[in-house]
């Protein structure tokens, strides 16, 4: 197969820096790169003129934070999605975007490939592409970790220096594999690949050790609108702001430390080290307005969607039909969910502490262990009976039948 014109989903790390030269030697096609900000804290200043330099024809980076916060972390906190009780799903998020303008650049350079960095054991190969098969089924995706030779890390090194593709600003020696961005930071690789081995302290990089963290608790507030995070302690501010400072709060504190054996999309387990500071203030303050205003059966129903949700976007599918069926649920059910939650952060801990709605169920005057005016007492017995009654009426046949057999 021959490519006129591919482009690179661009880190300016080591895979990718290969990978494009790789193309170019490979199918002797103009690549074009394309890197997202999407608040992952590295210096993206020189990242174009790196992308030139070793080869790229053209290179785009563009500033999605704001975008990746609305439209892909704020759907998906509505949606209370969390895949198997614990990963609050930073990277599996980001894949679907960086898919969306992959194929926008695409189409607006008239390129026939697409390309990516992910290997053939990660869940990021199906996320990249399936996204790209919804978007343009016409698209061809290149994944050279199925295609080429190279098996190591230290392969790339060799190949880098051989071919003088420039290697400054490259951890040569990393032992993990992270992914960073505005939601979490993630870790794999290297020692973490035992399961017993306990992760160093200098591992993570955003939070600080509860044993550390200051011993006094701190308080914050977050208002929602319609399900959605708006002021952090009384100040309006941009998604990607809020999110940006809740991440300095919560880290300080050591909070969102989570240590986990997920089961991938392709069938292995891997365990993965997640920091999430932000992301884990903001699902818990979220679930306890909800809690608050929304039914018991709608809140019930949605804790399965939610299953769900997290299950599609993991799996890469936020593109699907089913997903976009299971957003409109989540729009109709944030309809109420309005008010200000109070949390406190304290050694590795966030604790909801507080919550008003002016679309609150919780009503005291109903729900008092003292005296009240509002709710007879005796009502319930009636409704015991009549709740009971199938359990009381299988219990009389059952109850029936042994006593027959007992007498045969």
């Amino acid at each position: 197969m021959k490519y006129k014109k591919v482009v690179l989903a661009y880190s300016g790390g080591l895979d990718t820096s290969v990978i494009l030269h790789w193309l170019k030697e490979t199918y002797g096609c103009e690549v074009i790169t394309f890197t997202a900000d999407l608040g992952q804290g590295e210096d993206l200043s020189g990242i174009k003129e790196k992308a030139l330099a070793t080869g790229a024809s053209k290179a785009y980076v563009l500033d999605l934070r704001e975008e990746f916060v609305s439209d892909y972390i704020f759907p998906t906190l509505k949606a209370g999605a969390v895949y198997e009780g614990d990963y609050l799903l930073g990277t599996a998020m980001a894949r679907p975007l960086i898919a969306k303008y992959l194929v926008e650049i695409a189409h607006e350079e008239g390129a026939d490939a697409v390309a990516h960095g992910c290997t053939g054991k990660g869940n990021d190969q199906v996320r990249f592409e399936v996204s790209v098969k919804a978007l343009d089924p016409d698209l061809a995706v290149i994944a050279p970790w199925r295609e080429w030779d190279l098996r190591s890390r230290e392969d790339e090194v060799a190949y880098a220096k051989a071919h003088g593709i420039p290697l400054a600003g490259i951890d040569e020696g990393s032992i993990y594999s992270r992914d960073g961005n505005l939601w979490h930071l993630s870790h794999e690789g290297g020692p973490l690949e035992d399961p017993w081995w306990e992760p160093e302290e200098g591992l993570f990089l955003l939070t600080r050790a509860p044993e550390s963290a200051p011993d006094t608790p701190e308080y914050v507030t977050l208002e929602f609108e319609a399900g959605v995070p708006v002021a952090l302690n009384g100040e309006a501010l941009s998604p990607a702001s809020l999110l940006s400072a809740l991440n300095e709060l919560g880290g300080a504190h050591g909070v969102g430390r989570v240590d986990m054996v997920e089961n991938r999309l392709v069938g292995m387990k891997s365990r993965g080290v997640y920091e999430t500071p932000g992301g884990t203030i903001l699902h818990l303050a979220h679930r306890a307005l909800e809690q608050l205003c929304l039914d018991r059966e709608t809140l019930h129903y949605k804790e399965l969607v939610a299953h769900k949700y997290a299950e599609l976007v993991y799996y890469g599918l936020w593109f699907s039909p089913l997903k976009e069926a299971l957003d409109a649920f989540v729009e109709a059910t944030q309809r109420t969910v309005t008010g200000t939650v109070r949390l406190k952060l304290y050694r590795g801990g966030c604790a909801v502490v507080g919550r008003k709605s002016p679309y609150g169920l919780y009503r005291e005057d109903f729900a008092t262990f003292g005296a009240d005016e509002v709710y007879d007492q005796r009502d319930a017995a009636g409704f015991i009976n009549l709740f009971g009654l199938p359990l009381k009426i299988r219990a009389m046949v059952l109850g029936k039948t042994v006593a027959k057999g007992a007498r045969g």
